[in-house]
């Protein structure tokens, strides 16, 4: 089943032909932000005027491609942090891209993290 849940999402920050389908965009992934595209995570990739956008997943036997082109109105990218070619997001901030929910004037309040998992989690990427 196709799903987008339980991975890490990276914006990349340049605009993207959309013409690139599995294999230009799995190059901009290796290439550009020298990153594995078969490592589960989401790429998401907007067009110039950023009225369409792509997310790459590998899956268990092949990629995936979603991709959503607007008939009115604009994707919003949240603004760098660090000026990089990519930036990490979360599942909820995906969802107000997608949704078209300014991002602008978005305040994360403070949340539990439990410490173990987050442990986990950074052994993995080590």
């Amino acid at each position: 089943m196709f799903s987008l849940g339980n991975a890490r999402y990276y914006v990349y920050r340049e605009a993207t032909d959309m013409r690139k389908s599995f294999d230009g965009l799995c190059g901009l992934v290796s290439g550009r932000l020298g990153q594995s595209p078969m490592s589960g995570d989401v790429f998401i990739f907007v067009n110039k005027p950023r009225n369409r956008i792509k997310l790459l997943r590998w899956e268990s036997g092949g990629f995936v491609l979603f991709y959503k082109r607007l008939e009115c109105g604009t994707f919003e990218i949240p603004a760098s942090k660090n000026g990089n070619l990519s930036s990490q997001i979360d599942y909820g901030e995906l969802a107000m891209i997608i949704t078209g929910i300014s991002t602008k004037n978005m305040l994360k309040r403070k949340r539990f993290i439990n410490k173990i998992i987050l442990i986990n989690n950074i052994e993995k990427l080590v």
